[in-house]
């Protein structure tokens, strides 16, 4: 048997390059449980090699039937037949551990018909809570990428594939819980180590930079279409990354090789993100502006950047009527790609499409701690802040969502989140093309009649939004037009109640709620199709510490702090920045809140939109949601917002701002009071407004509130 084995070893070292981590966690002597990822029809004989001989592998009585081969297969001296269905397997199983046997057990219970992690039997659980039995987790990372699979995505013949096995868990001790309970708590305490696991394994083989990603993608999907934006241009792999070696060649003609910060103000079109790769390729950084926050505010980040160049498009500020003159006054040189693209020549684009001539290309030993690009925060409460992201952060945050989400080849995204924001950068963006998805880019989310008949068009799977665009679309679409979504997924902003039910009862689609911030590249947690908790921000993604401050005055949860490799390298704000690094990688995201006992995070609201008043802390966003939902028989274009402002009798009071003008001071206080809420939650004053400002990504505009509350106080004392 040993000698089979190393022949078999040294076959798949020939064919897969087959590499074994860890061996040693499944050398230890029984009992042991062993439980792998299961992609393809090959998994036990991967695992096989690496085990001793008294293994035994769980396979069920029923597949013996089907024919000789099956029986050869599944009933063997190095099985352990069950039947799935009687109730006495794992009685078996567990009598089988508690003498000392070692097991392998593909707890999935079939193979993934995404190539993902898919949800796990909750027999494993009860297993568990009977014997206790140590654990090994096993990642046979590539193997899903064989030709004898069950998902529809690619493959090759002979892909990379190795076997990385875990450390050895022991089961959490759970008290005194019912046996379900218990069964579900293990059962999903398993789910959860072998996503770690995946996550730690694909760290240690991220690329060293975000482009390098792309290119790794597109080696094996070159003719692969990845990439179309509303011009209807349509670009493969092959054709983006030429476009990227044409431009970065083009660039240097315009930007000195001294200048490091390069500024980008471009739509979401597929030349923004060419631009992006482009700069990177020349190891420069951009700085995307966001122009929805106005010339000041771009002109105030420009300067915090020390940007002497940036990158736009003549058509593009024409259509959106921007005038860039004030910026241009203050020294800044625009370099506009209808410019760029007239200098790169027939010649050029032959010699590089026949790649005799290439462009900036970036080194596999590039740092990948060297900043990626800065992006700005939104300024809804304060000044943008400057955010510098790694490209380690960028790749940590792809890889800490991908073994969450069933992800299969042939998804198609839909990204109208811009560019500028994270949400539209990372996931909308870079997710699909370091992954090896479609994504079509729309240049705006604000056209609620047209976002939805282009996703329709499409056949789009994936759709990012947050809750202000959701009501948007569904006040416009047709209850077809999402028939194709698998994940629709909100962040940015509170997910409304009354928004997940009109999704779910109108167009038969669920809501998956997740929660980020830019500085942390930017998702923290989000809900899944396999682990959904509705109420929730999601489950935590792995690889992301937290811990949970107590404020005073906030009895339910506490000012949240995360950790991990995907919380960025600091702000370009001097003041902020050294807060920063104070806290010794801990990001303090200002948000209270906290997390259950299954991992779910709970966002009760900013600390910044909390009042003090008369020594109780109250939550701006509670007294937004009961408002918004005791007022929902307004329809979908009502909006309520509350600010805090100082008093002198009791601290600060609330004053709330509407687009309703059928609503009162009195239903509003009688509305708070119906709902249980304390008197200290009454708005003293409301204000009437056509519109409630809103930043780019459909949140509130607070700090534009403010001015406005300012004017009017001003003009009435006048």
């Amino acid at each position: 048997m040993l000698i089979i084995q190393y022949i078999l070893k040294f076959l798949f070292k020939i064919l897969f390059r087959f590499r074994i981590y860890n061996q040693a966690s499944v050398n230890r002597p029984g009992p042991l449980l062993l439980v792998p990822n299961h992609v393809s029809w090959f998994d036990w004989l991967l695992i096989a090699v690496c085990l001793d001989e008294d293994w035994k592998f769980v396979t069920a009585t029923a597949t013996a039937r089907y024919s000789w081969l099956h029986r050869l297969v599944t009933a063997n001296k190095r099985t352990f037949p069950i039947d799935p269905a009687s109730p006495y397997a794992v009685k078996h199983m567990a009598e089988f551990l508690r003498n000392g046997g070692r097991l392998v057990l593909f707890a999935e219970g079939r193979i993934s018909r995404t190539g993902s992690l898919m949800k796990l039997f909750e027999g494993v659980g009860f297993l568990l809570h009977k014997t206790g039995t140590p654990v090994v987790t096993a990642y046979l990372r590539g193997a899903k990428r064989l030709m004898l699979v069950r998902h529809k995505g690619w493959r090759r013949v002979f892909p990379e594939v190795t076997i990385h096995f875990s450390r050895i868990h022991t089961p959490p001790e759970l008290g005194p819980l019912p046996t379900s309970k218990a069964r579900t708590k293990l059962t999903n305490w398993l789910q959860r180590s072998m996503v770690e696991q995946q996550f730690n394994v694909e760290m240690e083989f991220i690329d060293n930079n975000t482009l390098n990603a792309v290119r790794h993608t597109a080696k094996y999907l070159p003719k692969k279409t990845v990439l179309e934006d509303i011009t209807g241009q349509t670009l493969t792999y092959r054709r983006l990354l030429l476009s990227v070696d044409l431009m970065s060649s083009a660039i240097t003609e315009y930007i000195p090789a001294g200048e490091r910060h390069i500024g980008v103000l471009l739509p979401n079109l597929s030349a923004t993100p060419i631009t992006v790769m482009s700069l990177w390729a020349l190891r420069k950084v951009p700085a995307i502006l966001n122009f929805s926050l106005g010339i000041r505010s771009m002109s105030d980040c420009a300067q915090l950047a020390g940007l002497k160049f940036v990158i736009t498009s003549r058509s593009f500020l024409e259509r959106s009527g921007l005038s860039v003159d004030a910026m241009a006054k203050t020294g800044i040189e625009f370099l506009y790609l209808e410019d760029i693209r007239r200098g790169i020549s027939g010649y050029q684009k032959l010699m590089t499409a026949l790649g005799l001539k290439r462009g900036a290309k970036l080194k596999p030993n590039e740092d990948r701690d060297e900043t990626a690009v800065i992006l700005f925060t939104s300024g809804s409460e304060g000044a943008p802040k400057g955010v510098k992201l790694s490209h380690k952060n960028i790749l940590s945050n792809i890889q800490q969502l991908l073994p969450m989400i069933d992800v299969q080849d042939d998804e198609r995204m839909f990204n109208a989140l811009p560019v500028f924001h994270s949400f539209g950068f990372t996931l909308g963006t870079f997710v699909p093309l370091v992954r090896g998805l479609y994504v079509f880019m729309y240049p705006s989310p604000l056209h609620y009649k047209m976002v939805p008949l282009h996703l329709y068009d499409k056949s789009s799977t994936i759709f990012l939004a947050t809750n202000t665009f959701l009501n948007g679309y569904a006040r416009k679409a047709h209850p077809y037009d999402f028939r194709t979504l698998r994940f629709l997924f909100a962040g940015a902003e509170k997910l409304q109640e009354s928004t997940a039910r009109t999704w779910a009862s109108k167009f038969g689609v669920r809501i998956l709620e997740g929660y980020g911030v830019t500085e942390c590249s930017p998702t923290i947690s989000v809900n899944t199709p396999l682990q959904p908790r509705f109420g929730s921000a999601g489950q935590l993604l792995p690889g992301i510490e937290f811990k949970i401050e107590p404020e005073e005055g906030i009895s339910d949860g506490g000012r949240l702090l995360v950790r991990g490799a995907n919380v960025m390298q600091g702000y370009l704000n001097p003041g902020a920045d050294h807060k920063f690094k104070t806290l010794g990688g801990w990001y303090d995201t200002g948000d209270v809140a906290r997390v259950d006992d299954d991992g779910f995070l709970y966002i009760i609201g900013r600390l910044k939109r909390f009042a003090k008043i008369s020594g109780e802390m109250i939550s701006l966003a509670l007294v937004e949601k009961t408002l918004s939902r005791a007022f929902s028989e307004f329809g979908g274009k009502f909006e309520i917002a509350v600010l805090n402002v100082p008093d002198k009798r009791k601290g600060e009071m609330l004053v709330a701002f509407t687009n309703e003008p059928r609503l009162s001071i009195d239903e509003i206080r009688h509305a708070i009071k119906e709902r249980g809420l304390s008197n200290l939650c009454f708005p003293r004053q409301l204000v009437l407004l056509k519109t409630i400002p809103k930043l780019g990504t459909g949140k509130f505009d607070y700090r534009r509130l403010q001015d406005i509350l300012s004017q009017q106080n001003n003009t009435q004392n006048k």
